[in-house]
C-alpha cells in the first residue's frame, strides 16, 4: 500500500466511523399513529387516552346540566398509580384545552386542591375583584371537579411482556355525585431480546 492511500485511509477513517454511528433525527405527529416500540407511556398514548374520552364526555350530556352555560370546571387530582414518573398534566390539559374549545365547559385555574391555584396571579385578581363587588357578582363556584387515575397492569408470556394501562376519568357535581365517569386501557406488549428485558 503507497503512502498516499496510507495517508487518506488514516484521515477518512474518523469520518467513517463517526458517519457510521449516526443516528438519523426525524420529527413525528404527536397524535400519530403510535408505532413506538415501547411499553412505557409516551405522548401518543395520552393524546388517545384524551381524544377518546373527551369524545365520551361531551356525548354524554353531563356538561348540559349545568345550571348556568357554559359549565364551571375544576381539575381534580390525577393519580399516578403506575411505576413510571409521568406528569398527569399532560393528560389533564389537552382535556382542558379540548373542553374549552368545544364551549361546553370552561376550566377554572384560580381553585386547586389545598387551596393552591394553577394560577396564582388569576386568583388574587379574583379575590380582589369579589373583595371590591357588589355580592351578586361573586365568584362562580364550579359546576363540576374531573379526578382520575392511571394505573398499571403487568403480565409476562414466555418470551413476551405485556403492559395494560388505564386511564380512569370521573366527573363529579357540586352535590358529590359522579354524573359521568369512562375507562381507557391500552394494552402494549413486548417481545424478550437477545440479552434479556
Amino acid at each position: 500500500m503507497n503512502r498516499k492511500i496510507k495517508l487518506c485511509l488514516l484521515f477518512l477513517s474518523p469520518l467513517l466511523f463517526f458517519g457510521g454511528c449516526s443516528t438519523h433525527t426525524r420529527y413525528v405527529e404527536t397524535s400519530g399513529p403510535r408505532t413506538l416500540n415501547t411499553t412505557e407511556i409516551n405522548i401518543q398514548d395520552f393524546s388517545y387516552a384524551a381524544e377518546d374520552m373527551i369524545k365520551s364526555l361531551l356525548a354524554s350530556g353531563a356538561l348540559d346540566k349545568a345550571p348556568k352555560q357554559p359549565a364551571v370546571l375544576a381539575i381534580s387530582r390525577i393519580i399516578n398509580n403506575t411505576t413510571q414518573q409521568i406528569d398527569t398534566d399532560m393528560l389533564t390539559k389537552k382535556i382542558r384545552i379540548a373542553l374549552n374549545q368545544s364551549g361546553k365547559a370552561l376550566t377554572t385555574t384560580t381553585m386547586g386542591i389545598g387551596g393552591i391555584a394553577e394560577d396564582p396571579l388569576a386568583q388574587s385578581m379574583q379575590q380582589e375583584k369579589d373583595f371590591y363587588a357588589d355580592k351578586k357578582e361573586l365568584q362562580r363556584m364550579p359546576d363540576f371537579s374531573l379526578s382520575g387515575k392511571i394505573l398499571e397492569m403487568r403480565d409476562r408470556l414466555d418470551d413476551v411482556r405485556q403492559v395494560a394501562y388505564i386511564f380512569q376519568l370521573s366527573l363529579t357535581n357540586n352535590e358529590g355525585l359522579a354524573v359521568w365517569e369512562e375507562e381507557k386501557q391500552l394494552a402494549k406488549q413486548e417481545k424478550k431480546g437477545v440479552f434479556g428485558w
